[in-house]
């Protein structure tokens, strides 16, 4: 299972990453053992880590922060609707947290590799991942969005 070390950076990348490209402050939730449903309309990035580490990490929202994540990163430009162009905003958002969190892990002697975002869009879903534990971390903002990070990575020692 993931420990507090292998967490932390996912949870600290995407603090700066949102609060830097979108002006967002988050407030973390209490996290969570999970497994990888996700009920209603979502929209979810799902990226592979590789390296010392492996697994994946999905990121989870309703289809309304998604857009209004996009918002954000277009500097308040309204989306209203989640199309090909909000969609790859919040994707690339989900590599620079991503990014980030490897940048993390080679400060502390942990070299991983990312792949390329995967975006699925879709009501009530099951996403099978790694054997590994998923923990899921939830960042609030403006008291009516959440961003889910589900992290199911273990180290290959």
């Amino acid at each position: 299972m993931a420990n507090v070390e292998y967490i932390n950076p996912f949870i600290a990348a995407s603090k700066r990453v949102m609060k830097d490209f979108c002006n967002i402050d988050t407030e973390m939730g209490k996290p969570y053992l999970t497994k990888t449903v996700f009920e209603g309309d979502k929209f979810v990035i799902l990226v592979g880590i590789t390296g010392q580490l492996t697994g994946q990490v999905i990121l989870s929202m309703s289809n309304e922060t998604a857009c209004n994540i996009a918002s954000h990163m277009m500097m308040g430009m309204p989306v209203t609707e989640l199309n090909d162009m909000a969609a790859s905003a919040v994707s690339e958002l989900a590599n620079m947290i991503l990014g980030n969190t490897a940048t993390i892990f080679s400060t502390q002697g942990i070299i991983i590799d990312i792949t390329p975002p995967s975006i699925l869009v879709g009501k009530d879903m099951t996403i099978t991942v790694s054997d590994s534990k998923t923990i899921c971390v939830p960042l609030t903002y403006e008291s009516d969005y959440a961003l889910e990070l589900n992290i199911a990575i273990k180290s290959k020692e």
